[in-house]
């Protein structure tokens, strides 16, 4: 059992690790890409270059007529980094822009990246579609839910391709896992399961606000946050613990793993949600977001649960992540380093021991890059121009981050809440004015 934990975390942390930028590599990028007539060119700008922004760059550019003109990002260090590693590949310098406005103006760009923080989302993909671009955006959709009903509605009132970032769509065990699901051999499924176990994520430490870094356009990088001296935490990859500009694990890696719960079960919204958690591993670091969280979703006849913890590996079935689909025949687990299935016993007459009432399937590995099948297959509708075809279109993205912004207000209240859906708010009034943002700074919410 120990041999079989260390494979499955050692896999599934190989498989995360596929899509970091950290492990960009120029040589073999320039390897993969061939000339292309001008004629099928697709030319791509990037708004956020850091981080995921720059993972999806490399997927796409994996496909040789995506040809890169414009990077845009507010740290002038990131446009340098990213640049220069493109020249690796043999990518010529693209155009530099801070202010994402003026990429979307360009005449030159025919798709668009959204690559920053989740506070900047809503924004930028209904601006992006105005300029009459095709989105690649990055999950969550956005930082609210009235956010996510701006988008929702501009995207289906336009003839854009949009695809969320929700790359696990395009997963091939992952679907393969889904499809057996969906048999039934599982037998009544009561309870799913949902959690991210993150024993690496160490506590924020508390640091003092400071001047903005040169080559920083700090007030384009806050947008529609409330104005703050620039303080270190909430900049780049920390950004995600804050609610000014994120939602926590709940909404990192809890959008990839409930979105998988959802699929499975067919679900939409749940009746009602609970939760509870804080910050119990760190309670005095700088962070704001739950550093441990349990939710609960109730729907007709059975019920999804999803729980997070920082600084602990020990999650469920061994495996740091996942999403168990719990029968009465049989268990499936998946995340992913692959999908399992583990059966029940029969007892009939509580009687022990008769046998199991399925065949246990042993672990289906993960293969191939699902972050590289998302992004082709976005670009596939964009040749045909059939939003048909997309994996993650704009619909996926709107009822899994409704879902664990649902979770997020459950927490910040303390109260079971109740979802309204044909007049789109909650059952009382503290969960309803968590339900639209404000915007700061002269920006208007959609």
């Amino acid at each position: 059992m120990e041999t079989r934990r260390q494979f499955l975390k050692s896999g599934a942390l190989y498989v995360s690790a596929l899509s970091l930028p950290s492990l960009f590599s120029g040589e073999l990028l320039a390897g993969m890409r061939k000339k292309v007539s001008p004629n099928d060119h697709i030319q791509l700008g990037v708004i956020g270059c850091n981080g995921m922004g720059f993972s999806n760059l490399v997927s796409m550019l994996k496909n040789s007529e995506v040809q890169l003109v414009a990077l845009c990002d507010v740290d002038e260090k990131v446009l340098h980094k990213r640049t220069a590693d493109l020249d690796k590949s043999g990518i010529k310098k693209p155009k530099w822009y801070t202010d994402y406005r003026k990429l979307l103006a360009d005449k030159d760009v025919d798709i668009v990246i959204i690559g920053t923080p989740d506070h900047w989302h809503c924004l930028q993909l209904v601006d992006a579609i105005a300029a009459g671009k095709d989105v690649y955006c990055e999950k969550p959709i956005a930082n609210s839910i009235y956010e996510c009903e701006a988008m929702l509605k501009a995207v289906h009132a336009s003839d854009r391709m949009v695809q969320i970032g929700q790359w696990q769509r395009s997963q091939p065990h992952f679907v393969d896992a889904i499809n057996f699901v969906h048999s039934g051999k599982l037998g009544q499924i009561r309870l799913v399961k949902a959690w991210a176990y993150q024993g690496w994520m160490q506590p924020v430490p508390v640091l003092t606000d400071s001047d903005v870094p040169a080559g920083v356009d700090y007030d384009l990088w806050l947008g529609p946050a409330k104005k703050r001296p620039f303080n270190k935490n909430r900049f780049h990859f920390n950004f995600r613990w804050f609610w000014d500009y994120a939602g926590g694990l709940m909404t990192d890696w809890g959008v990839h793993l409930v979105d998988y719960a959802l699929f499975g079960m067919n679900a939409g919204l749940p009746k009602s949600v609970m939760a509870i958690g804080g910050k119990f591993a760190y309670p005095e670091d700088a962070s704001e977001t739950p550093d441990t969280l349990q939710t609960v979703y109730e729907y007709e006849d059975y019920s999804i649960l999803w729980e997070h913890a920082t600084g602990i590996d020990g999650g469920n079935y061994g495996r740091d992540h996942g999403i168990a689909f719990i029968g009465n025949n049989g268990t499936l687990v998946l995340n992913r380093g692959g999908w399992e299935v583990i059966p029940e016993n029969d007892r009939p007459h509580w009687s022990e021991n008769l046998g199991p009432k399925m065949e246990a399937i042993p672990l289906q590995s993960n293969t191939g890059s699902g972050l590289d099948l998302h992004t082709t297959n976005f670009l596939a509708a964009v040749k045909s121009r059939d939003a048909k075809v997309l994996n993650a279109p704009i619909t996926i993205g709107y009822n899994t981050a409704l879902v664990c912004h649902m979770g997020n207000v459950a927490y910040k209240t303390g109260e079971r809440i109740y979802w309204d859906a044909e007049n789109k708010k909650f059952d009382n009034e503290s969960s309803n004015q968590l339900l639209v943002p404000q915007y700061y700074n002269g920006w208007e919410l959609p």
